[in-house]
């Protein structure tokens, strides 16, 4: 327990979520792991989990491994964010194709190699980000909520 105790931990779980996220999508390695099956399903492993430790912090289930409080989960939320897009944006602005396997791969729809990883990298940037704005969009309404109700129960007789 006491490795879970650290793991989910907002700092901890940050990193562990966005170190391979930024790693992973590093050209040798991201190339590599489309070249090697079991390489490729190690880095969708490792994306699952850290992924569940990432949300720890914001939806943990157990006392034991209690949630942050609401505006810590805002500003985790947001800076975890970055890291992502920034390494989206990276991969969408890219005036070349980073990864030679899709340069070479067969072409589904048209879709020139770079056109291909400039959506990818949009969906990475964009759509990862609009998540986590939803999420915060949920806490901020929960929270507010939850804050309105405390203030009525102090103020009734």
């Amino acid at each position: 327990m006491s490795v879970a105790r650290v793991v989910t931990r907002p700092l901890a779980a940050a990193l562990l979520f966005t170190g391979p996220i930024v790693i992973w999508h590093a050209p040798a390695l991201y190339e590599a792991a489309l070249r090697h099956h079991n390489l490729h399903i190690l880095q969708h492993v490792v994306f699952l989990a850290t992924a569940v430790i990432m949300w720890w912090p914001v939806l943990s289930p157990v006392p034991e491994l209690p949630r942050i409080p609401h505006l810590l989960q805002l500003l985790y939320l947001f800076l975890l964010g970055i890291p992502m897009s920034v390494t989206g944006a990276l991969i969408t602005l890219s005036d070349s194709v980073l990864y030679p396997f899709y340069a070479t791969a067969p072409r589904v729809g048209g879709l020139s190699p770079l056109d291909d990883q400039q959506i990818g990298g949009l969906l990475m940037w964009v759509l990862g980000g609009l998540m986590l704005w939803i999420v915060m969009t949920v806490i901020w309404f929960r929270y507010s909520v939850w804050a309105l109700n405390g203030r009525r129960r102090n103020e009734s007789p």
